[in-house]
Formats: C-alpha cells, sequence, structure tokens
C-alpha cells in the first residue's frame, strides 16, 4: 500500500486576492456545503493510503466552520489510517472572525498552523488585497498559543508592490518578534490571467524588478539565519526540529496523494491533477465516480531528473549514494558535464557523497534545477 502525504485543497475564501491564481472561489456557504458533500464522498472512496502528514489548504481553509474542519480532519484521519501525534497541517488567513476555532483544531489533532501573513506593512497589505492588519497577525498567534499550538507559520511574499528593502526587513523583524516555529518567504510571481498580470502590462515599474527581488530574498536569507533559523529549502526556514514534513516529502520525491479541486497527486511515479473545473468536479466526486484529471507517467531520464530538481531545493541536496539506490543510476556519470559546468559557475557545491546548491545558486534555483531536467 502506498504510503506518505495527504492534501486536501478547501477553495472557498472570504475574498480573492488580485496575485493568486491557485483553483479558488469566493465564499458562499451553500457552494461550500455542497463542495464539502463532495469531497467526503471522494475521501470515502479514495484507493488504499497509509497517511504519514496530513495538510488543508486552499483557499482559506478557516472560512469553513471550526466544527467541519474538525469532521473532516477526523474522516481523513479514518480513511487513511492517519496516526496520533502525526503532523496535521492548516492553512489560516489572520483575518481575526476567522480565528475563532483553534482549541477546536487542536481537539481534531491539528498540531501545525501555516498562517497566511504576507506582510506587516499596513500599505503592502491594502496592495496585495489582504484583508487583515499587522496586529491581527500578532493577535492571531496569540489564540494560537493560548489553544495550544506548538508549531507555527508564517507565510510571507517579498516583491510586492511599493516594497522597498527597508519595509521589507522591517516585516521580517516583526514576524520574528511572534517568536513562531517557521517562516516561509516567497517572491511574487505575475500569473497569467490575474489583476496583478493586467496591472503589470500597463505598468510593470509598479512591481519589484529582478534585482529588487534578489535583493529582498538575500535580506531574508541574512535575517532569519541570523536570528537561528536554518534555510533548509530555497523558500523556508525553520527552527531546529522543525521542519514542514509534509513539504519534505514532496522535496524527496515521496508519494502524496492530493484530494479536491485542483489538487496535485504524485503515486508510484505517476503524476496526476484533478480538473478545476468546480461543477464538473462537484459532479463527478458527489456521484462517487472517477474525478476528472490530467496525469502522466514519469519514468527513465524524466523521473530521475525531476528527483534531482526536488532535492537540490533542500539545504542537503542530492546524496549520491541514495540516489542511486532508489533509482539505479549513479548521479555523478549521468549528469557528469552539468555538474561540471554549474560547479564551475559556483551554483552547486559538490562533494564526494553530495551535490547541493550554493549560496548563489539558490539566488538562480529554478535555473539550476531545470538544467538537470533538460540533462536527463
Amino acid at each position: 500500500m502506498a504510503a506518505g502525504g495527504v492534501y486536501v485543497h478547501l477553495p472557498f475564501c472570504p475574498y480573492v486576492c488580485p496575485y493568486c491564481d491557485f483553483a479558488k472561489w469566493r465564499f458562499d456557504a451553500a457552494a461550500a456545503a455542497r463542495y464539502l458533500a463532495a469531497l467526503r464522498t471522494q475521501i470515502e472512496g479514495a484507493a488504499r493510503f497509509e497517511g504519514r502528514t496530513l495538510f488543508l489548504g486552499g483557499g482559506t481553509p478557516n472560512t469553513y466552520a471550526p466544527g467541519d474542519v474538525a469532521l473532516l480532519v477526523g474522516e481523513v484521519r479514518r480513511r487513511f489510517s492517519l496516526q496520533e501525534g502525526a503532523e496535521v497541517t492548516i492553512e489560516v488567513n489572520p483575518d481575526l472572525e476567522l480565528c475563532a476555532g483553534f482549541d477546536m483544531y487542536r481537539k481534531a489533532g491539528i498540531n501545525r498552523l501555516s498562517v497566511g501573513v504576507q506582510s506587516l506593512v499596513s500599505g503592502e497589505l491594502r496592495a496585495l488585497g489582504r484583508g487583515h492588519a499587522p496586529r491581527d497577525v500578532a493577535e492571531t498567534v496569540r489564540r494560537a498559543r493560548s489553544a495550544g499550538f506548538e508549531n507555527i507559520s508564517l507565510d510571507l511574499m517579498f516583491g510586492a508592490p511599493g516594497q522597498s528593502a527597508d519595509s521589507w526587513l522591517a516585516t521580517l523583524q516583526l514576524a520574528l518578534s511572534l517568536d513562531v516555529e517557521h517562516i516561509s518567504t516567497y517572491g511574487l510571481t505575475i500569473e497569467v490571467g490575474t489583476p496583478y498580470a493586467r496591472w503589470h502590462a500597463r505598468d510593470a515599474s509598479a512591481f519589484a524588478d529582478d534585482d529588487l527581488q534578489a535583493d529582498l530574498y538575500g535580506i531574508a536569507i541574512d535575517t532569519l539565519t541570523s536570528a537561528g533559523f536554518e534555510q533548509y529549502e530555497i523558500s523556508n526556514f525553520a527552527r531546529p526540529g522543525f521542519r514542514c514534513a509534509h513539504n519534505a516529502n514532496y522535496w524527496a520525491n515521496g508519494d502524496y496523494l492530493g484530494l479536491g479541486v485542483g489538487a496535485a497527486s504524485y503515486l508510484d511515479g505517476q503524476r496526476s491533477t484533478t480538473t478545476r473545473d468546480l461543477a464538473e468536479y462537484e459532479s463527478a466526486a458527489a456521484a462517487g465516480r472517477k474525478v476528472p484529471a490530467e496525469s502522466e507517467r514519469l519514468e527513465g531520464a524524466a523521473r530521475v531528473g525531476e528527483a534531482a530538481m526536488l532535492a537540490l531545493r533542500t539545504a542537503e541536496g542530492v546524496d549520491f549514494a541514495s540516489f542511486a539506490e532508489r533509482y539505479h543510476v549513479g548521479f555523478n556519470e549521468m549528469f557528469s558535464s552539468v555538474l561540471e559546468e554549474l560547479r564551475a559557475a559556483g551554483l552547486v557545491r559538490v562533494t564526494q557523497t553530495h551535490v547541493a546548491l550554493t549560496r548563489r545558486g539558490r539566488f538562480l534555483a529554478n535555473d539550476v534545477c531545470a538544467a538537470f531536467l533538460v540533462a536527463a
């Protein structure tokens, strides 16, 4: 029986941010109830899978009533044999009217919060279309601690319109003052079809250019590592012992099961993504039919290349011995020319046992990782 992470997508939000291209819709109580019913039917009919972690993402999962979330977690736990004490994460927005159910979350076995903060500067939050204020984040953390949460992560975004090096540093310092266990930092990307894409087409100067994005990323690395966080993945920083186990499974090219509209799965080398058409998803899932999805099987060089790309995102990089044992190839031999080119450019560090990104390589990670896909 396959085993790994379980991801459940809850796609409704109190508002839709102008930069977001996830499968999401503005919250409507009747629509959200129909979706939850369809999702439960999909869970009941899913193939056997041993869940080792659970991640409730979205959308804005805390848009749902806490009791609905608790029931959903219980159903997933039973269906996928999720053990007591396993890492169970829920994404939440720090809009205070949505943060009244933390006690119920803890009773349901949720033990990790991922808080969608993005910025702790008021003007930047308005530009990002967010509904919370900086002070709401501190109150969200306080409520979570009172409910017994000992593992809290903040998502921050750099490159927001109007952001400067000083305002980004202020956000990082305020985030550190909240004494959380994990911080993720993501550069703003302009996604096709979003309001930000239309704004960018009208006035690209309103957004951070590549040089400023790189400067902001460097500030994040220096500020967070100096505060005792380890940068264990390109975008993720954790206190010792608080790496995200669910995401670590992704980077290890492990199996994972995605449930819900637009959710992705990776099972025994086959990658699939469920339809993003909400009506199509609900119709199939509610009737117990196979939910429409696009899929591809990664085999041979394609699977090896993707595994290399994912591993290189982590601080440890690729372990040659483990890689050879799992994929039956010699990493050095297969990628010798790519490794030499990247090493000469100062983008990777190669030892007898591992290859990992250098600091410079982290700034160009997409290009470096893609080189292994092409070479494979």
